[in-house]
């Protein structure tokens, strides 16, 4: 009976350490979840503002009835009258109705002070008369002349493009025949220059010299 009891309980023990084992090996083979890799966005670099770009100073010739004629840098968006300032001002003998210190100024232009009681320069200047149309003179970076009138022996084509029925084509066209002919002795010649007839010249005739 003794023997009975202690073979019963061996198979017991023995079945209990093939379950222990079992399980041990189970656990060891069962399957691990694999990590999630959490990924966090990154906000692009962001690159530097580039600054915006400076326009360059004008530079502009100031002569005439001022104290100090000469050449001088002023900033962007500057008016005649600063361009006047920095020439030390108006000379006491200055004709400061002729043109219109409020106007704007361009690079390379010239600013011309006229004194009272002398004649207008012979070629166009910077002075713009009040009543000009701005925006004609500042579109082709000329302004018109004190004297209204365009001498048509020494303007440039630009200045030419101004006068009303005046094109790119036609500004040459007078350039090509002055330079063939030794420039033009009378305004009323200008009628010579193929594509400008009688009915242009009548909106010229009060607009050009040949001085």
């Amino acid at each position: 009976m003794e023997r009975s009891g202690r073979s019963r309980r061996d198979v017991l023990l023995l079945l209990a350490g093939l379950f222990a084992a079992g399980l041990f090996f189970a656990v060891l083979r069962w399957p691990r979840p694999e990590p999630i890799a959490i990924i966090v966005p990154t906000a692009p670099p962001t690159a530097a503002p580039t600054p915006p770009e400076q326009a360059p100073p004008l530079q502009v010739h100031v002569t005439g009835a001022v104290v100090r004629s000469g050449v001088y840098r002023l900033p962007p968006g500057s008016r005649l009258v600063h361009a006047v300032e920095a020439a030390g001002g108006m000379a006491p003998d200055a004709d400061e109705e002729r043109i219109n210190l409020a106007d704007y100024l361009v690079d390379g232009q010239q600013v011309y002070v006229p004194r009272r009681g002398t004649p207008a320069p012979p070629s166009p200047t910077s002075a713009v008369l009040p009543g000009a149309a701005p925006e004609n003179s500042r579109a082709s970076g000329v302004e018109i002349s004190v004297s209204g009138l365009v001498n048509i022996n020494t303007a440039s084509a630009a200045e030419l493009e101004t006068l009303p029925g005046i094109g790119p084509a036609l500004a040459q066209r007078i350039i090509e025949y002055r330079e063939a002919n030794g420039g033009f002795g009378d305004p009323a010649e200008i009628v010579q220059v193929r594509g400008i007839g009688e009915a242009t010249y009548a909106k010229l005739a009060d607009r050009i010299t040949v001085r």
